[in-house]
């Protein structure tokens, strides 16, 4: 009786709870239930709205476009090669687009909001095609260009939506925390469609008969379509910046910098290989279409089902082992059981039933993958603006056109191992049971080497969940005295700043602390924390202190030189101080910061010298800030007057560079100035808070 109250009391608690940050979210916390919710409903669409054009992809192991119209593996491969040829520039301007839109309504969300009805309508559209009557020439022609087509609205809605999950919260643990929860709810969607809908293909046409797509799919996509549409309307967008209009930004300018972020290398380096990793993906399908005669086609719905109730354990415990191991620490983990995993597969995939129970172990582990790579790219974001001070989110991709262009030829492998190993335009010769075990062996071995160079990258990975902290903390530091400045500072953000500076002033310069074997356990806890604090407090005060200390006093002195200086001084001499700089001494890390320093600043001297070299000095003028004005403001029906705007935007920005990268060395000089003088605002900022913390 006594257990049963408790739980009562439990549930009443957990109700409390809800009510009380229904909506208004807890104190430190960014995300109110409601919006959690929100989240929920429109993930849970999401999957639904994107399932029939899911099943659309250029490759083999794709039952619509391989087994059921019919198309050569490497044919395949060679179509989504030239698509993604042609949509490398088409991928520029998108990453280009997403940092310098002034479409209302946020940054990512716009793009969801309007890209899922086209998408639902070309998917459908697809299916819907007489592939029965068309030549093998005609069926490649209009797969490709349908395909081309749909792929150019799904990369908006694919990357937007991703990129929003990554700035849904700039607090790393919160944001793991409600993705967890959120993809628990809606894994519900995939649950649901991966029961019913191989089991209704099974009694009816089956999973490599078209006519499944054309009737059972689109029932589920339009639903999901209306579901998404009204929980995305609900939910906010959260970037730490200063409350000032942002300027555009220039992609060659963009990519300079995105080049300079080792996290994104890693990051991107990985990825390159991750197709290696994927091949052992057919197997579990194939089994129950081809294997035993296709007798047990209509058992996969179930068998989806119940491995996929493995990656709701992984989504319940993922910010749990975040939070205990680290985001890498998690990643090397699953990648290493992924191995060992399918080592254990080579030994076993004859076998329907053990299949399964790996598949359910390996969707496991996978899960943790699948969340915590969203979570290191959103915390290499963060930590590129806390580094170069802007906030870029899409520009990171016209670099990942690297791993494009690697994918024209590292794609070719499977669909080689598919013809060389007989499996060609009829998939029928998957039921002959040597074909398909000797294919499923090479694909098992393969996808083993891949998953070990994945892993490879992320031994290399330092950023850690207290690092990202204490860099989110001086973005907000950051933001606080701009916003200062511009007179736009509210209380709230004053209040939460001020005590991430006082925790900092408070462990600044201590000594980590080593836990006594036999303290108790919430000792260890509270020393852990305090050691955790201590760190932070390294690079938060670092940064509030960078003027007073010896590098920062050089930095600065330097900085009135070339601010005395003027705007258009043409650096003659930068040379020669690009050698003295290299010549500095780095035996201390002051002396390094100082040479670093110097060197930075050479070297943008040298490129304003260049600039005036090439152009002459004349002809290097203050771009006009209305033409700048005018183009964002200016209305556009259609596509061709956009991509006018476009154009003219671009030539304004190029002159912007040129200009902007001339006066750098003056621009940086009067910005470490300026910045200087609001960070000498602090006694103020601090007597207001009191006096806002009195007031409460």
């Amino acid at each position: 009786m006594e257990g049963k109250t408790g739980i009562i009391e439990k549930v009443k608690s957990a109700i409390g709870t809800a009510k009380e940050y229904w909506h208004v979210p807890p104190k430190g916390k960014y995300i109110s239930y409601k919006e959690i919710a929100a989240l929920s409903g429109a993930g849970f669409g999401v999957n639904w709205a994107m399932l029939l054009a899911s099943t659309i992809g250029l490759s083999a192991g794709n039952f619509l476009v391989g087994a059921s119209i019919g198309l050569r593996p490497m044919d395949l491969q060679i179509m989504l090669t030239v698509a993604n040829l042609i949509g490398i520039p088409i991928g520029i301007f998108r990453s280009w687009y997403y940092d310098n839109h002034h479409i209302p309504g946020g940054k990512f969300l716009p793009f969801i909001r309007r890209t899922g009805l086209p998408i639902v309508l070309i998917s459908m559209i697809f299916v819907w095609l007489p592939y029965e009557y068309f030549s093998y020439n005609t069926k490649a022609v209009v797969v490709w260009f349908m395909y081309f087509l749909l792929s150019q609205f799904l990369c908006f809605y694919n990357e937007s939506y991703t990129y929003f999950q990554q700035i849904i919260s700039p607090d790393a643990q919160e944001r793991a925390n409600v993705m967890s929860i959120s993809q628990v709810i809606y894994s519900l969607a995939p649950t649901i469609s991966n029961l019913f809908i191989p089991m209704i293909a099974g009694w009816t046409w089956g999973l490599n008969n078209i006519w499944t797509y054309r009737v059972i799919y689109p029932v589920f996509t339009v639903i999901g379509f209306v579901v998404s549409s009204i929980f995305f309307r609900r939910v906010k967008e959260r970037l730490i910046l200063p409350k000032k209009k942002l300027e555009p930004v220039r992609m060659l300018d963009a990519i300079r910098e995105v080049a300079k972020n080792k996290y994104y290398w890693i990051i991107q380096s990985a990825a390159w290989v991750v197709f290696l990793e994927s091949g052992y993906g057919v197997i579990l399908g194939w089994s129950f279409v081809y294997g035993y005669g296709g007798e047990y086609q209509s058992y996969l719905g179930v068998a989806n089902t119940v491995i996929g109730n493995a990656a709701l354990w992984s989504m319940l415990l993922a910010p749990l082992a975040i939070k205990v191991m680290g985001k890498r620490n998690l990643l090397i983990t699953a990648n290493s059981i992924n191995i060992a995993v399918l080592i254990v597969l080579y030994f076993t995939y004859e076998n329907l039933i053990l299949i399964c129970v790996i598949w359910y172990f390996n969707t496991f582990i996978n899960t943790f993958w699948n969340i915590v790579q969203h979570q290191i790219s959103a915390d290499m974001r963060d930590y590129h603006q806390w580094k170069t001070g802007v906030r870029v989110d899409g520009l990171f991709g016209p670099l990942g056109m690297i791993g494009t262009v690697i994918g024209f030829f590292t794609g070719m492998v499977y669909p080689a191992i598919y013809e060389k190993m007989g499996l060609l335009d009829d998939y029928n010769v998957l039921y002959d049971d040597t074909i398909r075990n000797n294919l499923f062996e090479v694909l098992i071995l393969c996808s083993a080497l891949g998953a070990l160079l994945n892993l490879i990258p992320f031994c290399f990975y330092d950023l850690t969940e207290n690092k990202h902290r204490a860099y989110v903390g001086v973005l907000k530091i950051r933001a606080m005295f701009e916003n200062y400045s511009l007179g736009a500072l509210e209380d709230d953000e004053l209040a939460d700043t001020m005590e991430i500076i006082h925790e900092a002033k408070n462990h600044f310069g201590k000594e980590k602390i080593k836990a006594d074997k036999n303290a108790s356990k919430a000792e260890k806890k509270q020393i852990k924390e305090s050691n955790l604090a201590i760190e932070r407090a390294d690079i938060i005060m670092q940064d509030l202190n960078k003027f007073s200390g010896e590098a920062g006093i050089a930095r600065l002195a330097r900085a009135r030189v070339d601010y005395a200086n003027g705007m258009m001084y043409f650096y003659e001499n930068a040379d020669e101080e690009m050698k003295t700089a290299r010549k500095l001494p780095k035996s201390t890390e002051t002396e390094k910061e100082i040479r670093s320093d110097a060197i930075k600043n050479a070297r943008t001297k040298k490129e304003s010298a260049s600039l005036i070299k090439k152009y002459g000095i004349d002809n290097i003028t203050v771009p006009d800030e209305t033409v700048k004005v005018e183009l964002q403001n200016r209305e556009t029906n259609g596509f061709a007057e956009s991509m006018q705007v476009r154009k003219e935007l671009k030539a304004y920005l190029k002159a912007v560079s040129i200009y902007e990268r001339t006066v750098k060395p003056y621009t940086d000089a009067k910005n470490l100035i300026e910045q200087a003088e609001n960070y000498t605002h602090y006694e103020e900022l601090e007597e207001r808070y009191y006096s806002v913390v009195r007031s409460k």
